[in-house]
């Protein structure tokens, strides 16, 4: 199988660099390149990558905005961030969104390729130290972690797992026999009895709480 990858970076030096480094790998073909996120968004509709390897700033649209807009309209198509920024905003904002990855562009050559092979597989591949700043957002384990577990009903702890392994609702749906829909109400409950934010944190909690869990969650350096 051979992984379709799209370069989305405003610097064309940058975007030959990545073309000339993944060309020696035999397992993966770069299928387009964009400067800019809508671009990179017309690129997704025509071309289908399994990857995107999307910078943040850029021109008439972000990073961000375009990782956004590729995740709630094309499910099969994986973003990983490949930036400069490591500012705990665009970090969070990027995973919050639906990115696979985020990885820095200091990151070598070698654990970049794994690093799209991990998000391909349906891994989260976080840079060194990146997964310290998204742990931080979350209260740290406490004896109350058991009593907060035991809130939710039995069908929300498997949504928890489910999200934990990094399935998107569409996955959960077709592995529990329920709607999308459905998905989507009992997520609005868990973050509500957990007093969480979003899916990210739901995630951090499972893997920092429940000892039990099979993780699909790769935190690089962290």
């Amino acid at each position: 199988m051979t992984i379709r990858v799209l370069i989305v970076d405003d610097q064309p030096l940058i975007r030959q660099a990545l073309k000339l480094l993944l060309a020696n790998e035999d397992a993966m073909q770069v299928v387009g390149e964009a400067s800019e996120g809508e671009a990179a968004i017309r690129q997704v509709e025509m071309l289908h990558p399994d990857v995107v390897l999307m910078d943040i700033q850029m021109p008439v649209m972000d990073g961000v905005a375009a990782t956004r807009e590729i995740c709630q309209r094309f499910e099969q198509t994986k973003v990983l961030v490949l930036s400069v920024d490591d500012d705990d905003e665009y970090v969070a904002l990027a995973l919050r969104y639906g990115a696979a990855g985020y990885l820095l562009k200091n990151t070598p050559p070698e654990e970049l390729a794994l690093a799209i092979k991990a998000v391909y597989r349906g891994y989260t591949h976080l840079g060194p130290g990146l997964g310290k700043k998204i742990m931080a957002q979350i209260p740290a384990p406490t004896a109350s972690s058991s009593v907060e577990w035991n809130k939710l009903t039995p069908r929300e702890q498997e949504i928890v797992r489910l999200i934990a392994t990094g399935a998107n609702n569409r996955e959960i749906a077709e592995v529990l026999y329920i709607s999308e829909k459905t998905v989507k109400n009992h997520i609005t409950n868990i973050l509500s009895r957990l007093n969480l934010r979003d899916r990210i944190q739901v995630a951090i909690f499972a893997h920092s709480h429940l000892s039990d869990l099979t993780s699909k969650t790769q935190i690089v350096g962290s």
